[in-house]
């Protein structure tokens, strides 16, 4: 594939380029291979861009990490939705202010022996 470079495609090319959009697309765009858009773009000494930092992994709701309070905080579909995370009552999957909301004693019936 003989391919002409002439000065309106290499401005093409760098305007697509500075765009951000991918060298495949910019082949699409050009009529040409993504080798042949690469090709070019390194004889022309443009800088390969950086990707964007990618951010740190959510912790998974299902990993345990050892004995926490699993009160909820936000509903799962929430981006910060998460669990209480404190030290748990013994046999409790509760913390201590969390258990009192979670577990409610029944009120006590009055006799009606009277």
């Amino acid at each position: 594939m003989d391919v002409t470079w002439t000065p309106e495609r290499v401005e093409r090319l760098n305007q697509l380029f500075h765009e951000g959009l991918p060298t495949a697309e910019i082949g699409r765009r050009l009529g040409l291979t993504k080798n042949a858009v690469i090709g070019r773009l390194h004889r022309n000494a443009m800088t390969r861009r950086e990707p964007a930092p990618k951010p740190p992994p959510r912790p998974s709701i299902f990993e345990f990490s050892g004995p926490s309070c699993l009160w909820p905080y936000g509903h799962p579909n929430d981006l910060n939705f998460h669990f209480c995370g404190a030290r748990p009552m013994p046999g409790k999957p509760y913390c201590a202010e969390h258990a009192a909301l979670a577990y409610i004693r029944p009120k006590e019936q009055k006799s009606d022996a009277a």
